[in-house]
């Protein structure tokens, strides 16, 4: 019986580009320490990230006590709680979320599936992880010196960011500006590096309408940071220069306890303009990488072609340049005329589009398909539900009309929870499920597995629903305490109450997860080479989990896309990229 596949050649071109010698360390500490390997780097991006990101989960701990119960606990004070918010802030956005989503997966999923032994520059990427974790040592040095960390808002605003009277107005916010700058410089070594490993070292065949979602997220994502980046880090440095030296990038002349200050002339809405033209991109620098991976996991555990292919690529290729002409819509409180208000509510909508595209071929992906509700299928579909009421609100918010009344309102930490939080920690531990068989070469616990999303997703939707009713009644955000405002009801304070009860256990039960981590490192079931039976490349790699150079003596050859499953005709259910049509079509005749 013949068989149908959609992207299928006997031929592939010659190699371009010659194989590089990798160097081969003789020691642990060139292995494991100092190491050159992408795989290892990877693991090394995520273990920190994570460790960081334990941290951030705690101070949020601290933030619901507080709001829960109010002014039961001493050793919360309105300054303390400023410093919660703004380090749990920064730090899940940046130094969790961007680090591991770049740094963890794309470090280990961009050389396994374009089918290269290693980043180009292994080097530079090497260099690239330490100068990260210098910038998480940095930030959590801010802890420990006099006046704490920065309590300024995790947007860190001027003048308020610097002036005195604010935590942390001296050191603490120059450990954080210094830190931010460190990251970026990190983050742009290992950026090039992805970058140029995708258009350079893809191997034979692997056309760039070959390449998996995931790669094409991360690709794209790693081009909008690359280009946002810089004006986080010039505004980092001006800012940091108004504090030390006295310059007035920022600060413009303020006058307290009745005397003026020592800045003259600066302009505060420069830095938000600056901030926020890294701040929207950066929603996407996280978002793009889930979108490519939940494509994955959605086909693989389907045990269907992805809908849509080349829509999906342009749709992550048009959100990314989308990206850079709505940054003001989180300004709209900031005063601007009505004519760019219309301009940046428009485009929010636009970028609304292609986004929307990508949902319904998701879902138009699951029609019909053969679902296996493995662990990682239930947490991608779990995103999809998360990304899709998060969206929902997003839509309120990016009208100036609606926004202004619900700017400064728990209406906002909810939407972006929703879509900048739990959606995309739905698809990191989707991807961590999926992917930790071919790091480790065992299997996580199913059941501690479902244990974990279920808790996890019920208990999010149980913190960020109410949440949305808090803003409706007009709780603002970033208070203390709300005390006995008359305008909002007693309601509001058994909802807060609720919430802190949510988050914990949701937070409690992420235990659960590091312990199915550890555990089943040493005790898990074996997983074999491919047990998802997948198509792409990592899961044809000679050894599992994969050594240096990842292919063994060659490296394979690509005849065609990452999406062959259920192909019509054929005798098994997928066909991998490096399969021959030959092959393919002997398997089909031997079997009938």
């Amino acid at each position: 019986m013949s068989y149908v596949a959609h992207d299928e050649s006997a031929f592939a071109p010659p190699a371009e580009v010659e194989e590089v010698e990798l160097y081969h360390p003789k020691t642990w500490v060139g292995k494991y320490v100092w190491s050159q390997d992408a795989k290892i780097i990877a693991v090394q991006y995520a273990m920190t990230a994570i460790g960081i990101g334990l941290v951030a989960l705690v101070l949020s701990w601290l933030m619901r006590l507080q709001l829960g119960y109010p002014n039961s606990f001493s050793f919360i004070n309105p300054s303390n709680y400023l410093q919660f918010v703004t380090m749990h802030g920064m730090i899940m956005v940046i130094y969790l979320l961007t680090a591991l989503f770049l740094g963890g997966f794309g470090n280990y999923l961009i050389p396994l599936m374009v089918g290269a032994r290693d980043m180009v520059f292994p080097y530079v990427n090497m260099v690239s992880y330490w100068v990260y974790l210098f910038a998480v040592l940095l930030l959590v040095a801010s802890f420990f010196v006099t006046g704490g960390p920065t309590g300024a808002g995790w947007t860190l605003y001027p003048p308020q960011a610097i002036a005195q009277g604010t935590p942390g107005a001296s050191w603490g916010i120059i450990l954080m500006l210094v830190s931010l700058a460190f990251f970026i410089i990190g983050f742009t070594m290992g950026g090039l590096n992805y970058v140029v490993t995708v258009l350079q070292a893809r191997t034979r065949g692997m056309t760039m309408m070959r390449l998996p979602l995931t790669v094409w997220g991360i690709f794209m994502a790693t081009v909008l940071a690359l280009l946002a980046f810089p004006a986080l880090f010039v505004s980092a440095i001006m800012m940091i220069l108004d504090l030390t030296l006295g310059t007035s990038f920022f600060m413009p002349a303020v006058v307290s306890m009745g005397k003026l200050g020592e800045h003259t002339g600066g302009n505060p809405l420069l830095f938000q303009h600056l901030f926020w033209f890294f701040g929207h991109p950066e929603v996407y620098i996280v978002a793009l990488p889930a979108f490519g991976i939940v494509s994955d996991l959605l086909s693989v555990h389907a045990r269907k072609n992805i809908f849509g292919y080349r829509m999906m690529v342009w749709a992550i290729v048009a959100i990314g340049a989308l990206s850079f002409i709505v940054w003001a819509h989180h300004m709209y409180v900031s005063g601007m005329n009505p004519y760019f208000g219309f301009f940046f509510a428009t485009t929010t909508l636009i970028i609304a589009v292609p986004t929307a595209i990508k949902v319904y071929n998701w879902v138009l992906t699951l029609w019909r398909g053969n679902i296996h509700l493995t662990v990682p299928m239930l947490f991608a579909i779990g995103f999809i539900f998360t990304f899709i009421n998060g969206g929902l609100t997003g839509l309120f918010l990016g009208n100036a009309t609606v926004s202004v009344p619900l700017s400064d309102t728990m209406f906002v930490v909810a939407h972006f929870h929703m879509v900048m939080a739990i959606a995309p920690i739905m698809v990191v531990f989707g991807a961590i499920y999926h992917w930790y068989p071919k790091i480790t070469g065992r299997m996580l616990n199913d059941t501690l597995g479902k244990f974990h999303f279920w808790i996890s997703f019920v208990g999010s939707y149980g913190i960020y629903y109410p949440m949305h009713y808090l803003g409706m009644m007009g709780v603002p955000r970033r208070y203390y305490a709300i005390g006995g405002t008359d305008f909002i009801p007693a309601s509001a304070h058994f909802v807060n109450e609720w919430i802190t009860i949510a988050a914990l256990i949701v937070g409690a039960v992420q235990l659960v997860f590091l312990y199915n981590l550890i555990w089943s490192y040493f005790k898990g079931k074996p997983s074999g080479s491919n047990p998802w039976n997948a198509t792409t490349l990592e899961w044809q790699t000679p050894d599992t989990p994969p050594k240096h150079g990842n292919f063994g003596p060659a490296l394979p050859v690509v005849y065609r896309w990452a999406y062959d499953y259920s192909v019509p005709g054929a005798v098994d259910d997928f066909i991998p990229q490096n399969v021959p049509p030959r092959e393919v079509a002997g398997r089909n005749s031997s079997k009938t």
